[in-house]
């Protein structure tokens, strides 16, 4: 399946392990009942959706700092629903949302069972871009940190996926060369195309139904790592 031995397994966290959607949903209805804030939640949640993908693709490539992401995704939100909240409880949402967002646990299927099945074969990494404080608490939280031997970070590295650093770092840390190096995650621009670029192997669990772009094997259920590794 993959040209070199692998021995060293790089997963994505968000998207990839940790149910993202999920736990972002059960994060806002919990923090717009608190502050009173008269949106529906379906219909915020599809709005707030692209808005957040777009305003993450710009902090990658460092067009707004983490502040005005953490802002912006929710003022353009509440713009387009037409709903009126104050840039007050703007951040006193935005501060909630960090709060409270690694407090919910739930991963995505087979999560586990494929983490229990590669942890005795193979050394275990996450690179993410998420942010340091709260990364953490999910790995915690969702009882899956001591599966991994590094946790290496966007703030960490000083850089964001697809920057090759990031790539170098976690190399460097886990002490092995990228051709034995298999990287596992859902964005093809920030994990796929990224890790390979490094000359790292790469598994693309397609989260989020991307069309089939041969760059490498794609999966859409992470149990299919069973067959592969």
């Amino acid at each position: 399946m993959f040209e070199h031995e692998v021995t060293d397994v790089f997963f994505d966290l968000d998207h990839t392990l940790w149910d993202f959607e999920k736990n972002s949903a059960l994060t806002f209805a919990k923090i717009l009942a608190d502050n009173k804030v008269d949106v529906n939640l379906e219909s915020f949640l599809e709005v707030y959706a692209p808005i957040n993908f777009q305003m993450w693709a710009l902090y990658r490539e460092n067009g707004i700092t983490k502040s005005e992401l953490r802002y912006q995704r929710l003022r353009k939100t509440f713009d387009a629903l037409k709903a009126e909240v104050s840039d007050e409880v703007i951040d006193v949402l935005a501060h909630d949302y960090i709060a409270y967002l690694s407090s919910f646990t739930h991963l995505l299927p087979n999560a586990v069972q494929v983490l229990e099945y590669l942890f005795p074969k193979y050394r275990l990494h996450i690179i993410t871009n998420g942010f340091q404080e709260v990364q953490e608490k999910k790995l915690r939280g969702s009882s899956i940190h001591q599966y991994f031997q590094k946790v290496v970070n966007s703030e960490m590295a000083g850089v964001k996926k697809p920057h090759p650093y990031i790539f170098e770092m976690a190399l460097d840390m886990a002490q092995v060369a990228p051709k034995n190096s298999l990287m596992i995650g859902d964005n093809l621009e920030a994990d796929i195309l990224g890790a390979k670029a490094m000359g790292m192997q790469v598994l693309h669990y397609n989260f989020h139904k991307d069309s089939n772009h041969g760059e490498c094997v794609m999966i859409d259920d992470l149990i299919e790592i069973k067959n592969i590794l």
